[in-house]
């Protein structure tokens, strides 16, 4: 590492106008995630054909404002509407909204802004000094490796039923399903197209997301004659600053699983592909194994360990990128055409062609998210309050008028728009017969890395399955999947066993 260059990169971005353009990136980062429909992919999207007339020490401080603060900003209307702004934040409406409802609305959001911050400087620490070293990890994943870890994410599902296994297991099958629409990866024959080209490339995620989590809740809201949706009355205190600021007893209570989901975030952030949902999953269901039916019921750590892990995936997605020019997601693939769009070559000449924006790049994600606490703060007490202060009948008009905004501008197509109809329907009677929603997302976004994975390592065995288990990192990851697995099994056998030795 070049730490002359380090240094330099880091004074200079603490001139005038990297720094001004790394605030507006924050705070708009901050704004757009707070708005359900819109994500830090979709502004990026927006923003990078703009970057082509700034000069690369003001775009790129920009666009990783907006990447570092999107997904926490996505927290707010989760936890105050449980209508996660952006898919990151699925599960923190679950525990967040359920402290809204005890009147602890400025300690959820509170937790999430130091959970956001703690996670997002560790990751982005990890980008400066470890980018090299695990980039030599991510470099072992194969197939088989890919494969093994997206089963291990599937197999959360199994605790995720909160005491209902069948309706678990009957949403990831549904996810399964719904995933095998389009053409085929392998003999790019349609599948479950019904003769409709608009089916050809499968069913897209994020009108899904919003159909389900969004119009949902404005079906919920209809269906009801009340002021808020049946069960469901929202908190309306005002949220004070010294509400969301925490103790040093609950600090140090949540340290444990900040730094528990930061390593997961880190360790799945540097994998290609290998995507944020999968981290979410894996460090929430952590914290469920070890509260067990506390979860689901306002449980800090629920909170904690979801935003933890989203944020510190953030800055490790941009190791590969930087290091072997592999976008780690979708939106660090944006990162690329910007690269690419500046004239630079990403990739482990990088460093050595142009140091001084990669350096820059580096540094402004330390920045941002040191950053991010204090207008977190700021704006998690001023946005949730406006939210909050608007009529039960026009927020439901505003939240739909928002989600088919975000469906139609996926694509710019109306089947986006039908297609957010269609799950927020679905959405609706999963919510009434309480079937879990988590299951069905988690299978619908591992479905195409498993069937792909499954391919390419049956090519590269000449189809023999025991390739799976002679690769040492993939027999790793199956074992664990088998723990998963029998883990809630075998505390039940000897739950049981214990109150017949009792009895």
């Amino acid at each position: 590492m070049d730490y002359s260059a380090l240094w330099a990169a880091g004074l200079h971005a603490f001139s005038l106008w990297p720094l001004l353009s790394l605030c507006a990136g924050v705070a708009l980062g901050l704004v757009v995630g707070s708005i359900p429909g819109l994500n830090d992919t979709i502004t990026l999207a927006v923003l990078v054909p703009v970057t082509f007339a700034m000069p690369p020490d003001i775009a790129f401080p920009l666009l990783v404002g907006v990447y570092c603060s999107a997904c926490f900003g996505g927290s707010f209307p989760a936890i105050l509407l449980k209508i996660p702004g952006t898919a990151s934040s699925v599960l923190t409406a679950i525990d967040g909204h359920a402290m809204v409802k005890q009147g602890k609305a400025g300690m959820a959001l509170g937790i999430a802004t130091y959970s956001s911050t703690f996670a997002g400087t560790l990751s982005a620490l990890v980008l400066v000094f470890f980018a090299p070293l695990l980039a030599q990890y991510a470099l072992k994943f194969g197939p088989a490796e890919y494969f093994s870890l997206s089963v291990l994410g599937l197999s959360t599902v199994v605790g995720m039923g909160a005491g209902n296994a069948m309706k678990s297991a009957f949403a990831c099958l549904l996810g399964l399903l719904v995933a095998m629409i389009g053409m085929s990866p392998e003999a790019g024959f349609p599948r479950f197209t019904f003769g409709s080209f608009w089916l050809f490339e499968g069913l897209p995620l994020t009108p899904i997301l919003i159909g389900l989590f969004g119009l949902s809740v404005v079906f919920e809201m209809l269906s009801t004659r009340t002021e808020t949706a049946a069960g469901d009355r929202v908190d309306r205190t005002p949220i004070r600053f010294g509400d969301m600021l925490l103790s040093a007893s609950m600090i140090k209570r949540l340290l444990p699983t900040w730094l528990s989901a930061s390593a997961l975030g880190n360790l799945i952030g540097i994998l290609p592909g290998a995507g944020m949902l999968v981290a979410i999953y894996l460090a929430y269901e952590r914290v469920r194994r070890r509260f067990g039916e506390r979860c689901g019921q306002g449980l800090p750590e629920g909170v904690a360990a979801p935003e933890a892990a989203n944020n510190s995936v953030v800055a490790s997605s941009m190791v590969p990128l930087l290091s072997l020019g592999i976008p780690g997601n979708s939106t660090s693939a944006l990162f690329l055409g910007a690269l690419l769009i500046q004239g630079l070559r990403p990739g482990p000449g990088l460093f050595e062609a142009s140091p001084d924006v990669a350096y820059l790049i580096v540094i402004c994600f330390v920045i941002a998210n040191l950053m991010m606490f204090p207008l977190g703060l700021l704006l998690a007490r001023l946005v949730p309050n406006l939210i909050r202060a608007i009529p039960q009948p026009l927020l439901a008009a505003s939240i739909a008028c928002l989600c088919l905004t975000g469906a139609y501008a996926i694509g710019n197509s109306v089947f986006g728009v039908v297609v957010a109809v269609c799950f927020g329907g679905i959405g609706f009677v999963f919510n009434r017969l309480q079937v879990p929603l988590s299951p069905f997302i988690l299978a619908l976004v591992l479905a195409p890395v498993i069937e792909r994975a499954f391919f390419q390592s049956m090519a590269l065995s000449n189809g023999s399955f025991t390739y799976f288990v002679t690769q040492p990192l993939s027999a790793g990851m199956l074992l664990f999947t088998l723990l998963f697995l029998l883990w809630p099994l075998g505390r039940r056998y000897f739950r049981r066993r214990q109150q017949a030795l009792a009895s």
